[in-house]
């Protein structure tokens, strides 16, 4: 249950980055928020992936595939916020 509830965050806080747009290049809480979300969805997918990890007696009652979703979930994050520093070096 706690491990779903870090993916659910992770994914709510990914998802929010990903849907959030700045209005301008002037848009700097915009801007802020897409970090912030971003951030987030890696340290929550970073906790899930510990607690999946972490156990030896988690690690094998559950199957691999419980290591997909804070790794996909943390690949989107630090793409989105990787494009956008660039974004913003483009922007200046």
């Amino acid at each position: 249950m706690p491990l779903t509830i870090l993916h659910t965050l992770a994914a709510f806080c990914c998802c929010t980055a990903l849907i959030t747009r700045p209005s301008g290049s002037w848009d700097q809480d915009a801007y802020g928020a897409i970090a912030l979300m971003s951030f987030l969805a890696l340290a929550f997918s970073a906790l899930g992936l510990l607690v999946t990890v972490a156990p030896p007696t988690v690690r094998r009652a559950m199957g691999p595939w419980w290591l997909a979703p804070p790794l996909v979930i943390s690949a989107v994050a630090a793409i989105r916020w990787a494009l956008l520093g660039s974004a913003l070096t483009a922007h200046a």
